[in-house]
């Protein structure tokens, strides 16, 4: 598959920055099956970019807003639009996005938007690239269950992608498919054909506190107690910021870990951030699954940690595709705890991206609230559909 990345920072004249993108297309054949994958600073008007992008060309598009960008060639992009061109003659495009989720028919409308999309596809596909909305609230979906209902409708089929992010203000996420834009709900694109997708998951905790509790009490992202206290209790008491409810912006550089049980048994470990309290239940939400049983830790994550681990990352995904033919494309997603530990220096992340990709690829990214990645089990090999926070996750096809 070829793909070609596009990049403009105008985001107030629709008509320019289309023709801008457009520009950068010269030379640049289209084969027969396309469909472009964009991030948008919240801030644009997305339906008169979309608008005046019809004009010019109809290749389907999907994407979500991010509150900055990683491209190979820029760099990192605190705005503007993000462009990446997927396209094939022997892979074929189907995408469906779905809206107004809930946590009672969320499971009902993703199996069924999945099934539109899989029908219209001549085979099976083999890759599943998707964005969602964060959890703003007790009967929002959490990452968990936007990613584990589409496993189980696909059947395990690779899932990659994240949440959709904005300047942390929390209410101005989107997804979007074509002229369709959702507050509340997930995009997919479904891919079948000539590709083998490969991935990775780079986890830049590289430490843990001795704060460790078993979690007693929970329901889904809610927990209710660990050990014999309340949620709320137990972080009282150990000096933790408990006075208000909405607390994801006190606790982006708090990653909280639990162990998530597979079914056949395996355990495999995972970063969950802390959303809110319900100060009169004393309970904790989080933006990912916190099952009964398994403790829970806090991870310490610094500066360091972050650029050490995500050059490692990129050593680790060229010598999976040492040998390998046909592949020329990195998607990738990081979450925006990263970005905060970065401080100052925030465009490490996209600097190490520019400079260790391999020759020839495109490279696009974004940060995210929460990064959709299979993880690899470490007794049984297996690879497992999962919701990460803290993480820099990357797709090559």
């Amino acid at each position: 598959m070829r793909s070609i990345t596009l990049y403009t920072e105008e985001i107030d004249d629709a008509e320019e920055a289309v023709e801008e993108l457009v520009e950068q297309l010269s030379g640049f054949e289209l084969a027969k099956n396309s469909v472009a994958i964009v991030f948008i600073e919240e801030e644009l008007e997305y339906d008169e970019f979309y608008a005046e992008l019809r004009k010019k060309s109809d290749i389907p598009v999907i994407g979500c807003t991010a509150m900055a960008m990683l491209l190979g060639e820029e760099g990192y992009c605190g705005g503007g639009i993000s462009v990446m061109i997927l396209t094939d003659d022997e892979c074929e495009f189907s995408a469906e996005i779905v809206e107004n989720l809930t946590k009672d028919n969320y499971e009902e409308r993703i199996t069924d938007a999945y099934k539109a999309a899989s029908s219209r596809l001549p085979e099976k596909e083999k890759l599943i690239i998707s964005y969602g909305v964060l959890v703003k609230g007790e009967k929002d979906v959490y990452g968990d269950g936007l990613v584990a209902t589409l496993d189980k409708a696909s059947g395990g089929t690779p899932i990659f992608g994240g949440l959709a992010s904005e300047a942390f203000n929390f209410t101005g996420s989107m997804v979007f498919y074509n002229e369709k834009i959702i507050e509340n709900g997930q995009v997919m694109l479904l891919i079948s054909g000539n590709i083998k997708p490969k991935y990775l998951t780079i986890n830049s905790i590289d430490n843990k506190s001795r704060f460790s509790f078993e979690i007693t009490k929970s329901k889904g992202n809610e927990i209710q107690k660990l050990g014999k206290e309340t949620f709320v209790e137990a972080l009282r008491n150990q000096d933790f910021i408990v006075d208000k409810e909405e607390v994801m912006g006190d606790y982006l550089l708090s990653p909280f870990v639990v162990t998530i049980e597979q079914p056949n048994g395996e355990k495999v470990e995972a970063a969950r951030t802390l959303s809110f309290f319900n100060l009169e239940k004393e309970t904790g939400t989080f933006l990912g699954a916190t099952p009964e049983g398994s403790y829970l830790s806090i991870g310490i994550i610094s500066r360091d940690a972050v650029q050490s681990s995500l050059e490692r990352g990129f050593d680790l995904i060229k010598g999976m595709l040492e040998g390998e033919e046909g592949y020329n494309t990195l998607l990738c997603t990081t979450c925006v705890g990263r970005f905060l530990a970065l401080a100052s220096d925030v465009r490490v992340e996209a600097k190490i991206c520019t400079d260790k990709k391999p020759d020839g690829f495109s490279l696009m990214g974004m940060y995210s609230y929460g990064e959709f990645c299979p993880i690899k089990g470490e007794r049984s090999g297996k690879d497992y559909n999962m919701f990460h926070n803290f993480t820099f996750v990357i797709l090559a096809f």
